[in-house]
């Protein structure tokens, strides 16, 4: 009777648990939440096999009651029987006979009376044993009901806390990107990059400058190869060029 008494309070006060507070006070609550499904796990399996005896106590106990009450039953039967007999023998006028059955309905209703006295001890422990029962299996549905809400947010928790994580080292890396400010580091390359192709467009439009200034003076040179090959014509004693008309 401990031993069942000990497994209901047990049940009863794993099913009135108060997970959240428990959360609250831990330090891992992952680590504490698993402990509690292995805490579940493990009593609801010691529960299961303390109940499952206790149902066979009962079950033995239900059938010696059964028996002791078809007993009852037997010796009232029997009890009838020799007061008929008796009054059968009674009519006849065999009074020796019907004083031995009327002493064997007697000794059938002793016995009755002995039987009825068990039935009556034993019926209110039967009773008890079956509300008993019915406690323990209530409770231990309780329990498997709240193991599978335990798994259930454990999981939920474990994947939110996961999120969180990701959700915070996202959160880290986006500070940091902002601090660095990729885009002004973009900025002035860009600015780098014009700056060096304005410096090649001006060195082209110096080239194409330089090249031209080469032209005009070759152009001059000409002229004045012509002037110095006219004159020294000339001073030869030729006459001007003409011009074909």
């Amino acid at each position: 009777m401990v031993e069942k008494q000990s497994i209901f309070g047990r049940i009863q006060q794993l099913t009135r648990a108060n997970i959240n507070a428990m959360l609250d006070r831990a330090e891992d609550p992952q680590k504490m939440l698993d402990q509690l499904v292995r805490d579940y796990t493990n009593n609801i399996a010691a529960a299961e096999q303390a109940i499952a005896q206790t149902i066979g106590n009962l079950r033995m106990a239900e059938a010696d009651l059964a028996n002791d009450r078809k007993v009852h039953a037997e010796w009232g039967g029997k009890a009838q029987a020799a007061v008929r007999a008796a009054e059968k023998y009674r009519l006849e006028g065999d009074i020796p006979n019907a004083n031995k059955f009327d002493e064997l309905a007697r000794v059938a209703l002793k016995k009755q009376i002995d039987v009825e006295s068990q039935i009556n001890a034993e019926a209110p422990l039967v009773e008890a044993q079956q509300k008993q029962v019915e406690q323990l299996k209530s409770g231990l549905v309780q329990m498997k009901d709240k193991l599978g809400d335990l798994r259930s947010r454990r999981d939920s928790l474990i994947a939110r806390a996961k999120t969180a994580q990701a959700m915070a080292q996202v959160t880290q890396a986006a500070s940091k990107i902002n601090i660095l400010d990729p885009s002004s580091e973009l900025g002035r390359y860009e600015e780098l990059v014009r700056r060096q192709e304005a410096m090649a467009r001006g060195q082209i439009e110096v080239a194409q400058a330089s090249m031209q200034d080469q032209w005009a003076e070759l152009e001059t040179s000409k002229h004045d190869l012509e002037v110095e090959a006219r004159l020294a014509s000339l001073m030869a004693g030729n006459s001007p060029a003409e011009i074909e008309a």
